[in-house]
């Protein structure tokens, strides 16, 4: 078993800061001309051809059954479907604004922590994720009014999200985080060529298979390195910290995606769209540091 190394596990965090939103920026250049299910299909199937031969060169393990195979299943299809809500999201949203919204996550864990698994949860808690709502609406509201309801897809990103960091850290110490990856390429790579072929009969617009010209192409090699690499550091700081630990290095990807896209698109929040993203930063962190306090005063729990 691996023990918590909490200074390694946050650099491993950060490098998935950075190279997350960098992923995200391409995805959203490339799917202005491109449809989602290819982007989805060319992220997953860059991840096994780049993964399983270092698998067979590194001699690392890779092989699932039992508990963790199933849970490595239902991983990739939560991964599946938040990074396709992702790049849906950014179609219609600015980087910066898609992103702050789906960092509501740590308040809906909260939340189905206190009404789903019974948890206790203090008023002072309640009341920042009240507060962090009241942010994420008002990132939300100057796009909702622009595109409409395509302006919550970063929401479902944040409730797929929530679930899928928890699946993680339940099999990252039981796995060797490359091989988990490769198997999660090769699953959901297998699961959505025959969807994209179904796509094509049904005449689903963003759920169709075409050859892509030389410019795609390697715009999808690129998604396809970007979040392979950011979600294996992200596995791998799993492995070496916990989640309570990690959770504040991830907002540093906010200013991050904000910059990268001033950068690319030229797009920057506006006032309230940026006071609502102060807001939720504001609230989220004293989510989290709520939560270890309580942890460090309460009994001593082993992580699962």
């Amino acid at each position: 078993m691996t023990h918590d190394r909490p200074v390694l596990g946050i650099l491993l965090m950060l490098g998935f800061c950075v190279l997350a939103p960098m992923g995200d920026a391409l995805a959203k250049l490339l799917g202005q001309t491109a449809p989602i299910g290819l982007l989805l299909l060319g992220r997953f199937a860059v991840q096994a051809a780049v993964l399983i031969p270092l698998i067979a060169l590194t001699g690392r393990p890779w092989r699932m059954r039992g508990r963790v195979l199933r849970l490595t299943m239902i991983r990739t299809g939560l991964h599946i479907v938040g990074i396709g809500a992702m790049f849906t999201g950014l179609q219609y949203l600015p980087l910066a604004d898609a992103v702050a919204i789906a960092f509501v996550m740590p308040f809906i864990m909260l939340l189905l922590g206190k009404y789903i698994l019974g948890e206790e949860v203090g008023s002072r808690r309640l009341g920042a994720c009240i507060l962090g709502f009241i942010g994420t609406l008002m990132v939300i509201q100057p796009s909702f009014a622009e595109v409409g309801l395509p302006a919550l897809w970063p929401l479902l990103v944040a409730v797929i999200f929530a679930l899928f960091m928890l699946v993680t850290r339940q099999i990252a110490k039981e796995t060797d985080p490359v091989g988990l990856q490769a198997v999660s390429g090769v699953m959901a790579s297998a699961v959505l060529l025959p969807a994209l072929l179904l796509g094509n009969r049904a005449g689903l617009d963003q759920l169709t298979l075409i050859l892509p010209d030389a410019r795609t192409t390697w715009l999808l090699l690129a998604i396809g390195l970007l979040g392979t690499g950011a979600h294996l550091l992200m596995t791998w700081a799993l492995r070496y910290a916990p989640s309570a630990t990690l959770a504040p290095m991830q907002y540093l990807e906010i200013p991050i995606a904000t910059l990268i896209g001033w950068i690319i698109f030229s797009d920057l929040p506006d006032g309230l769209a940026a006071l609502g993203i102060c807001i939720t930063i504001a609230a989220g962190l004293y989510v989290i540091l709520r939560e270890r306090t309580s942890a460090r005063s309460g009994p001593t729990e082993t992580p699962a």
